[in-house]
């Protein structure tokens, strides 16, 4: 039996900070910390180098990287899900726009193919953003709450849903809410501008999480002059038994916007996303999605549509941030300890999604580790310099994926 020891490192456990100078990992688990010397040849060795190890990073809401839309088939999401290690990411949610609505089922099926052959990347499912929305976005789909539809999603995908988003504004979301708690697929709040009644009808029918927050979500009209008018905004803060989280690129939402959430959660309950689209991680330049219209990506920007005679023209349209970049805006904007911040790309997804053996470093979880270099032209960006996945290097950063190799130097 192979073991993999790495060494020389500054193991970080988000919550509890950093725990050891190295690690030994066993059949994909971590076995112990600080173990003594090696007393068999069958020891692989990794010299960290001194380097910050941490739990891999986990997105929850993300729909491609680079050149790969992740609707735009199965070859195209198996690839584009082989490319997240180099970003930091050991597991997934790739989300679906478009494709839950009835006429696109087969596309969805055929999708759901491809996650048994993802390689490089946890996927435990599909993360699904509509088809009960109340607001379209950038084009989502807007149909009523249908609980007969959505037993034909969940059976399109196969079983594969994980999360599904809703607005608490649709109407006849209330039993489809229901259903999806009783089969255990995690609810997600989001376009939407729902009353706090509507919103806590959601959150008792088990919605729990908020995705995108602050991003469709619009401010309620003011009826009473002087008087605030409030939201779903103010519900989902105010509810103890709702998460939240951002796109950390500095354009969906200000620093101080997060601030606001971590102090009305603290920092357990806020937790980052890219809601990347095709381009994210690439050169400035136009990308065509999945759903008719290219994006164009540029840097420090968003992903924003391109098509000049449309009105929707220079539309916001996902993101082109990638979790290392947002994991690295996270620690240079916000005031808590590094393993306060940590939380929110690594335990706090995992934990929402009732991942019990990710995003934490304790022995007997799941090897899926990063271990980060800085970037030498900038301070404060952190880039992945080895990923492991169940203990599989699948990245190192000398310009090869390692996929199917264990990175060790001996």
């Amino acid at each position: 039996m192979t073991e993999l020891l790495i060494d020389n490192i500054r193991a970080l456990d988000p919550g509890r900070g950093e725990i050891a100078s190295a690690l030994l990992i066993r059949e994909g688990r971590i076995a112990a910390f600080d173990p003594p010397p090696p007393q068999t040849q069958h020891i692989s060795r990794v010299d960290g180098g001194g380097r910050l190890l941490t739990p891999g990073l986990i997105d929850v809401h993300t729909h491609g990287i680079e050149q790969f839309s992740f609707e735009a088939g199965p070859d195209v999401l198996a690839k584009g899900i082989g490319r997240l290690g180099r970003y930091g990411v050991t597991s997934v949610l790739p989300t679906l726009y478009r494709v839950m609505e009835p006429k696109k089922l087969d596309e969805l099926a055929a999708l759901a193919t491809a996650l048994d052959r993802c390689r490089g990347t946890h996927v435990p499912g599909f993360h699904l953003e509509g088809p009960f929305l109340a607001l379209p976005g950038a084009g989502a789909a807007t149909l009523n709450g249908d609980v007969a539809l959505l037993d034909e999603i969940i059976a399109a995908a196969n079983g594969r849903v994980a999360s599904m988003s809703i607005s608490p504004d649709t109407p006849q979301i209330v039993p489809v809410i229901e259903q999806l708690a009783e089969r255990g697929i995690v609810v997600f709040i989001t376009h939407t501008r729902a009353t706090a009644e509507q919103t806590q009808l959601a959150i008792d029918a088990g919605a729990c999480h908020a995705t995108h927050f602050y991003d469709v979500f619009p401010i309620p009209e003011e009826t009473e002059p002087g008087v605030r008018p409030v939201g779903v905004v103010e519900t989902v803060l105010a509810d103890p038994q709702v998460s939240v989280d951002f796109i950390a690129d500095g354009v969906h939402v200000h620093p101080t916007a997060i601030l606001a959430a971590l102090a009305a959660k603290g920092y357990e309950g806020v937790m980052l996303i890219t809601d990347a689209n095709i381009g994210a991680g690439m050169p400035d330049g136009l990308y065509e999605t999945a759903w008719g219209y290219p994006v164009k990506i540029q840097a420090g920007n968003a992903a924003r549509i391109h098509q000049p005679t449309a009105p929707n023209h220079g539309h916001l349209a996902g993101s082109c941030l990638t979790m290392d970049l947002g994991m690295s805006n996270l620690l240079n904007w916000l005031p808590g300890t590094p393993e306060q911040i940590w939380q929110l790309g690594t335990s706090n997804p995992a934990r929402l999604m009732t991942w019990h053996n990710k995003g934490t470093l304790r022995p007997g979880a799941d090897a899926d580790l990063v271990m980060w270099d800085v970037d030498p032209n900038h301070d404060h960006r952190l880039l992945a310099h080895r990923t492991w996945v169940a203990g599989t290097c699948v990245f190192e950063r000398n310009g090869v994926d390692a996929l199917n190799r264990s990175c060790g130097d001996s």
